[in-house]
């Protein structure tokens, strides 16, 4: 996407890709489609901004921020597929650590939990199941990258092999207090650290592209993790502002400041942003499957024929009926971290219909948000509002359910492709064309707000039913 300095849109590109899934849990995206389509829709939008006359002052990066690639040095071939921030593959080795007693030391240092969600797993499994890649990493060889890096990697031509500290978080090999790698923790988790990338500031510099490559050099000065891009997006920049993103899964992240918040109640301490080597933390939650259950009801149901539909199907009912989806297609994330549970649909009966599912998928997001708040809560935080991006705030239906069952005014931006603006007014901040966070937040804008209408007595029973559904996919 391309903005203004004022904040509006000025082009916009975008393409899908194919998730593969091998196994069951398991999920990979083609290294080489995600560059394919990344420098097609790049290119592609650098020509609509030169045919109106509209110049480039910086490029900003965000990405999925655990999922992994790694590729050799010398030929900038990936060794494998991504191995997405969603599969499960490396639970088992999750445990053994946790058997272990390591996880006390990887919260400590990283503020994460000892889960396959994390990239420290995924880049030993594909060391170990390659053929040659561990001698190959020892020698220097072989880099590892979130997505953000391995993309510069490729805009500079091999140049840079860097990324954020707001990715770096994401790995369970960084030390978010001290602000480098561990190498206590590579050791840990068997991963060699000639692979890692350098780490920088949010918005900064991070090179410039070859002119190979999209024909012009331009400055890349803003890259950070979705979730991080998508507080940026949102201007939640004082202690308590708290947004949650509804894409694939959802991430519920509220700044915590100058202060690391270590949770009582399971859930991640990381790194909102880094300007200037200053770390402003953050409290997250994260949440696997969102928009993933209405593609599943697309993909796998075939009750919709687009995910948008989803909404007037619910909203044929004037409830879900006492049907509840617990959407654990690849287990559940925070504030449970039980990789092992699995899906199900519970309270069906000769009434129940399509409509009553779609709300059930609906609400199985809305309640998930509701533990991670009541997570928060019980961790001392307790914000005003909840602000909101991400496809799914486009649905009405939806936004109010959120406000029904959490209690809060929920507030939706003019821009909610949060993420992408985030990551743009970085840029912006990185060059120099921001002198400040103060002036992205002046470029807020609200585009709706939804108020609680149910009573406290129906939201209690309508949470009650819910986690009892809960329980019963985890026993």
């Amino acid at each position: 996407m391309g903005f203004s300095l004022q904040g509006k849109t000025v082009a916009l590109e975008q393409q899908t890709f194919e998730q593969i899934y091998p196994a069951p849990g398991w999920v990979e995206h083609d290294p080489e489609v995600i560059w394919a389509t990344v420098l097609s829709t790049t290119r592609q939008l650098l020509r609509k901004l030169d045919a109106a006359r509209i110049g480039v002052a910086a490029i900003g990066i965000t990405n999925q921020r655990e999922t992994t690639i790694l590729w050799d040095r010398r030929t900038g071939v990936p060794l494998f597929n991504a191995i997405v921030w969603q599969d499960r593959r490396t639970a088992d080795r999750c445990r053994e650590l946790d058997r272990d007693n390591a996880e006390a030391e990887v919260a400590r240092k990283t503020g994460l939990r000892l889960d396959p969600y994390f990239s420290s797993t995924k880049i030993a499994w594909i060391l170990d199941h390659i053929s040659g890649a561990r001698d190959a990493a020892k020698a220097g060889h072989i880099a590892f990258g979130t997505v953000d890096s391995f993309l510069i990697w490729r805009l500079t031509a091999g140049r840079l092999h860097v990324t954020d500290a707001t990715n770096a978080s994401r790995t369970a090999l960084y030390d978010i207090r001290k602000g480098r790698w561990d190498e206590a923790l590579c050791e840990l988790f068997d991963v060699p650290m000639t692979c890692l990338p350098e780490v920088r500031d949010t918005a900064g510099d991070f090179g410039f592209t070859d002119e190979t490559v999209l024909g012009q050099a331009l400055p890349i000065c803003g890259v950070a993790g979705d979730q991080q891009a998508a507080l940026v997006g949102q201007a939640c920049f004082a202690a308590g502002d708290v947004k949650s993103t509804y894409g694939t899964g959802a991430f519920l992240v509220l700044n915590t400041a100058a202060q690391l918040v270590p949770s009582k109640n399971r859930l991640l301490s990381t790194i909102a942003y880094q300007l200037k080597g200053e770390v402003t933390y953050a409290l997250e939650g994260s949440i696997l499957s969102a928009g993933a259950a209405i593609q599943w009801l697309r993909d796998g149901l075939g009750l919709i024929l687009q995910a948008s539909d989803v909404e007037s199907l619910a909203a044929s009912v004037a409830d879900a009926g006492g049907v509840y989806l617990v959407p654990a297609f690849t287990g559940l994330g925070a504030p449970y971290w039980d990789a092992d549970a699995r899906g199900a649909i519970m309270g069906l009966t000769r009434a129940s219909s399509r409509g009553e599912i779609a709300r059930a998928a609906l609400d199985s997001v809305v309640y998930q948000t509701y533990d991670l708040l009541d997570a928060m809560a019980a961790d001392g935080l307790r914000p005003a509002n909840l602000k909101v991006d991400g496809g799914m705030a486009q649905n009405n239906l939806f936004m109010q359910r959120l406000a029904d069952i959490l209690d809060l005014t929920i507030l939706r931006p003019r821009i909610t492709e949060s993420t992408a603006f985030g990551a743009a007014c970085l840029a912006g901040l990185g060059c120099g064309a921001y002198r400040s966070l103060s002036d992205i937040a002046a470029l807020a804008r609200t585009d709706a707000s939804f108020d609680a209408k149910l009573t406290a007595p129906v939201r209690d029973a309508q949470i009650t039913g819910w986690r009892n559904a809960l329980r019963r996919v985890r026993t």
